[in-house]
């Protein structure tokens, strides 16, 4: 297996193993797990995926996670990521699919807002538009990294909500049902999640999070845009160019990801596997029951 840098000090080209590879052999899956645990964001070129295919390889890496009500494929393994009609038609500008892809073009991490939030994701390029259309990564780790041990001392142990309605009342109010909203009520993870396998720490945060236990509203929405803001300067983004048989699969608990928009007259399609994180891979030490709370400030202000 080759390794070919692709990103600002994180993100990796595969060579030489491809999804068949890792679904048949424990050898390529232990390669492409460390190279995953280390490098964040794998690259696979040239792959001839299928839907099966595509969960057989996320399976090797844990529980695959149902898709939620609302999206396209719930109740499946595959989130559908396109503007098409069920009869190959773009759809509108205004269609709940279009607006879905510009909530996704906020920073995020997949699955945060869940009572199990997700491992990995792994999506596979089925149309691929003609201008536009990237995928934006950052690493939380190296953001982490970046902040000064004071900041980092605030932070360890802060408690933040998530919610899937945040991210998405910020594109339309009507986005969500009131059953999503049931079904999807606020989570609460730590701040910071430490990887077992290398005991580095990545922030836990993006378009989801809102509030931080301890801290006024307007005050934690301050905080949280300007953790967010600092992670993406465009030094520290990999843009993916998407092309025909790209695989990318993604460390959720170690990177924030967005979309880039497409003309709208373009088709474009993707299909997203998700992996569900378990204690193996550090669900236990980000999950709030295990904190001791204080009542924090800002710690960027003086």
């Amino acid at each position: 297996m080759d390794i070919v840098p692709c990103g600002p000090g994180f993100g990796v080209e595969i060579r030489g193993i491809g999804l068949v590879d890792v679904t048949c052999s424990d050898v390529a899956y232990r390669e492409v797990r460390a190279a995953f645990e280390e490098h964040s964001v794998l690259v696979f070129r040239d792959q001839e995926v299928s839907d099966d295919l595509q969960a057989s390889f996320a399976r090797a890496f844990g529980p695959l996670e149902r898709v939620k009500i609302g999206t396209l494929g719930t109740g499946t393994f595959y989130t559908r990521l396109h503007n098409l009609t069920p009869e190959g038609a773009l759809v509108a500008p205004s269609h709940r699919q279009a607006l879905a892809a510009r909530a996704n073009q906020l920073w995020h991490t997949d699955s945060s807002f869940k009572s199990i939030p997700a491992l990995a994701s792994v999506l596979s390029a089925r149309i691929i538009a003609r201008d536009g259309g990237d995928t934006e990564f950052v690493s939380t780790r190296q953001s982490w990294e970046r902040l000064a041990p004071p900041v980092q001392a605030a932070l360890g142990d802060a408690i933040v909500t998530h919610a899937y309605a945040h991210s998405r009342d910020q594109i339309d109010l009507e986005l969500m049902s009131a059953e999503e909203r049931a079904c999807l009520p606020p989570v609460r993870w730590r701040m910071t999640w430490r990887n077992p396998a290398n005991n580095r720490i990545a922030l836990y945060v993006a378009s989801h999070a809102y509030a931080i236990e301890g801290m006024e509203e307007s005050a934690a929405r301050e905080l949280l845009a300007r953790l967010i803001a600092d992670a993406t300067l465009p030094q520290y983004v990999y843009r993916h160019r998407w092309r025909p048989g790209d695989v990318v699969m993604w460390d959720n608990r170690a990177t924030m990801h967005r979309g880039r928009p497409w003309p709208e007259d373009q088709p474009r399609s993707m299909v997203r596997t998700t992996i569900s994180a378990t204690d193996a891979d550090g669900l236990a030490g980000v999950s709030p029951v295990l904190t001791t709370l204080h009542r924090r400030g800002n710690p960027f202000r003086p």
